[in-house]
């Protein structure tokens, strides 16, 4: 049973979604819905990740928390060069930074961390030379970007997942 349909509970509720939007629990209704929900649920099950491990619980702990300061502390930082324009000197740019990360999961978790601090956004990864490309709204010292990048989240990263 768990081979045919592998996530019964989000079967049942496209189904439920299914009807809710045809306002009608017809028997085609219901046959058609069973046959999108069957399909969908499939489809999802073929995409779903291998499942992970988690290496170190409390480094994770710690990279939770060395992210959340740094949002806090960047969304600061993003605030005053949005309200106070006349401030001058600001450069925005690109850095690439090398990687030694190579497990998927640890790179979708750098991409979400980079992409959840304002003010930065990744754009590129190279999986050949390990080279991640970012973009910087105020990018003061390329060097310690780099270095911070490294030791605060890949570091950790590493210490989680390989």
């Amino acid at each position: 049973m768990r081979r045919l349909l592998p996530f019964p509970v989000l079967g049942a509720l496209l189904l439920g979604m299914w009807l809710l939007l045809n306002q009608s629990a017809e028997p085609a209704q219901v046959a058609l819905g069973a046959l999108v929900a069957l399909i969908a649920v499939r489809g999802f099950a073929a995409l779903r990740p291998p499942k992970v491990k988690l290496a170190r619980v409390k480094l994770a702990l710690e990279l939770m928390v060395a992210v959340f300061v740094d949002v806090v502390r960047s969304n600061l930082a993003v605030a005053t060069i949005v309200l106070r324009p006349g401030l001058r000197g600001r450069v925005a740019g690109f850095v690439e930074i090398p990687l030694q990360l190579r497990d998927p999961s640890a790179l979708a978790i750098l991409a979400c961390i980079i992409t959840a601090t304002p003010g930065t956004a990744w754009m590129r990864y190279d999986a050949t030379s390990g080279i991640l490309t970012m973009h910087i709204l105020d990018l003061v010292d390329e060097a310690m970007l780099v270095k911070t990048i490294q030791d605060r989240y890949e570091r950790r990263l590493l210490g989680v997942f390989e």
